[in-house]
């Protein structure tokens, strides 16, 4: 309501509105989504309606993914609630390890970026070019490891218990289109989209007049889920744009294998792709994380225009040598397992035992160590 208010006094009408004051439920938009799939796929028969009434709202409820996701469907978890579980010693032990690196992803660097992220944003008018640019990938790293941290925890406390999540993330900022980056990133949201909207409207099946309205229509909706806020359509509206021209050449499906798979580097033509995606979704994120369209168009116009060479991050108090440091680490360790289920994931060979508790110390030792200030989870909040 506020929003239609504000777009009504842009053209310079003026009108009072009142509105509801609903406080939403923790999780809604999470467990919405996956009450609906049930529905959806009962009612394309895709799906035998339980008549276990514990195990649809054990599905519904369950702890671990209950309220930033990944979005399950039923036909994946509601089935593992029927079967008897036993303790399966390999499973918890890439659990453990999965939440280990979710909670380095989220305490260590997201929460460290954290702090960049907010005094860039919260003086965006005062700072040239460079610190604004540390601040939007700050921002990138931050929603990153804040939200595929989550997952990772959340997946692999699941995996303690017996149940199979979903893969929610597979390493995006090594994507070399924005067609992939979709593929990879909150991939349970971006596959809800596509198999219960995008396809019922014709998909790619359709004339390219069609598949353009279908992939800015399942954007639309993307930028509503997270928040009635202009900022997220817009930058839902930006990603379709960004992913309008490959549609168009038929090469939105270019890329489905592991960057550089099996070599240590990618090519020269790899890596400019990857760099010029991520540049693309960062600028996304500033209307992602701006308070108002407004905000973030200025802060994308003083990104371009407010250059200046001489100390350039004064003003950057909480950057330092030690975060970026970390993001070097994190961004090696992501880089060299970018092909696996999760990048802690190691061979149960006894050769590797050393290395592997190397790695569980070191980094247990740079988590309460050099954890960064408490922040609430960025998802919790849609």
């Amino acid at each position: 309501m506020e929003s239609f208010v504000d777009a009504f006094t842009l053209f310079g009408q003026h009108i009072e509105a009142s509105r509801l004051k609903i406080v939403l439920p923790v999780g809604i938009s999470f467990y919405t989504f996956q009450t609906l799939s049930y529905s959806i796929d009962v009612y394309k028969r895709k799906l035998e309606p339980t008549k276990d009434f514990i195990a649809f709202f054990a599905f519904v409820s369950f702890f671990p993914q209950l309220v930033a996701g990944p979005i399950e469907r039923a036909t994946n978890l509601l089935p593992q609630f029927y079967k008897k579980r036993k303790f399966e010693y390999k499973e918890a032990v890439d659990g453990l390890r999965q939440i280990l690196w979710g909670l380095f992803k989220k305490m260590v660097i997201a929460d460290n970026c954290a702090k960049i992220v907010n005094n860039v944003f919260d003086n965006y008018t005062e700072l040239s070019s460079i610190p604004l640019i540390i601040g939007a990938v700050s921002f990138a790293l931050q929603i990153y490891g804040d939200f595929s941290g989550y997952s990772d925890i959340a997946i692999g406390t699941s995996r303690l218990f017996g149940f199979r999540l979903m893969k929610n993330f597979a390493f995006p900022y090594f994507s070399r289109d924005i067609g992939e980056f979709w593929r990879r990133w909150h991939i349970s949201l971006s596959t809800w989209f596509r198999d219960y909207l995008y396809i019922p409207l014709g998909g790619s099946r359709v004339k390219k007049s069609k598949q353009i309205r279908n992939i800015f229509i399942i954007f639309l909706f993307s930028g509503f889920w997270h928040g009635a806020n202009w900022t997220f359509i817009i930058w839902g509206l930006l990603n379709a744009v960004y992913l309008i021209p490959l549609m168009l050449v038929n090469k939105n499906r270019k890329h489905t294998d592991t960057v550089a798979e099996n070599k240590i580097f990618p090519n020269i033509r790899d890596f400019f792709s990857i760099l010029v995606t991520f540049t693309l979704t960062t600028l996304g994120w500033v209307f992602f994380r701006s308070n108002t369209v407004k905000d973030a168009i200025i802060y994308l116009i003083r990104v371009f225009t407010q250059f200046e060479v001489i100390n350039p991050i004064k003003d950057i108090e909480d950057l330092n040598k030690k975060v970026i440091l970390f993001i070097i680490i994190f961004i090696i360790i992501e880089w060299v397992n970018r092909g696996k289920e999760h990048a802690l994931e190691f061979s149960h060979s006894a050769k590797y035992r050393p290395l592997r508790w190397l790695a569980y110390y070191l980094l247990l030792i740079l988590i309460v160590t050099f954890a960064g200030a408490e922040q609430e989870f960025i998802y919790f909040q849609f």
